[in-house]
């Protein structure tokens, strides 16, 4: 069995914009991933097993996916261990899949080439391709569209999941949102903070989200964080902190608001 971590995500900066023809909002958001990471574990089998997650879906799906883009029956047997909260707004499920899809490409008789993998990415989710790439990306358009960043890597991450927070779904987010207005603005900031960031303190210029606010992020600037925010549709909240001592107290302080993590930037 081969196994990979499947790494979660915080969306350092996600502005928001109207819908277009097609029915979707244009984003402009950063994406980091954080050493917070699911385990996926795929070997051969006689069908398609997935194992350790009643709830998936999206793993599912993005095997069979790319067995029939290879023109196979998918014969696989996946594991998924959990440790990024579901429906969270760290990405988790879409981690799991792209993590998935490059563990069974690289069990095909003939690798599909990148493209390909990423067309059946962008058809799992918008996220999903992003887990592909390495590194810091600007996620534009309907949020697949990726731009490699260079972005400092030295701060730590103390993550909250408020007690009892409930997330409604990531479309039903987008659907009730309305504040398109002034986005071309809030757009042009984001990628200039993006472009010139090479401090970590630079990531407190970022826009914040559009999508979703919380008043755990004033508590985690209170407790030090240079920068905090809601990531994607929520509910967790993130702070920025210079320096891991920092985030370890604020983490103690901060534990009567609900589950908290600490982490750091991965690449």
């Amino acid at each position: 069995m081969t196994s990979a971590s499947a790494p979660a995500k915080i969306n350092l900066a996600l502005v928001v914009g109207a819908r277009n023809a097609d029915g979707l909002h244009e984003v402009a958001t950063v994406l980091q991933r954080i050493d917070l990471c699911d385990t996926i574990s795929l070997e051969a089998a006689e069908g398609l097993v997935i194992e350790g997650f009643e709830e998936d879906t999206i793993v599912r799906s993005a095997l069979e996916a790319v067995a029939a883009a290879a023109g196979i029956e998918p014969r696989w047997r996946a594991r998924i261990e959990k440790r990024i909260p579901v429906a969270a707004g760290l990405g988790g499920g879409s981690s799991d899949a792209a993590t998935a899809l490059r563990l069974a490409n690289d069990k095909l008789p003939e690798s599909l080439p990148p493209r390909e993998l990423h067309a059946i990415a962008r058809s799992l989710g918008a996220d999903v391709p992003f887990f592909l790439e390495p590194g810091p990306q600007l996620a534009t358009g309907d949020g697949s569209t990726l731009q490699a960043l260079r972005l400092p890597q030295d701060y730590a991450v103390l993550l909250v999941l408020p007690a009892g927070a409930a997330k409604e779904s990531t479309g039903a987010v987008y659907a009730s949102f309305d504040g398109g207005a002034g986005f071309a603005e809030r757009r042009a900031r984001v990628l200039e903070v993006a472009a010139r960031a090479r401090s970590a303190l630079d990531l407190a210029e970022l826009a914040p989200n559009d999508l979703a606010s919380s008043p755990v992020a004033a508590e985690l600037l209170a407790a030090g964080a240079f920068r905090a925010d809601v990531s994607g549709a929520g509910p967790t909240v993130y702070g920025l902190f210079a320096e891991r001592a920092d985030a370890v107290r604020a983490a103690t302080e901060l534990g009567r608001l609900g589950r908290t993590w600490i982490a750091q930037p991965a690449w």
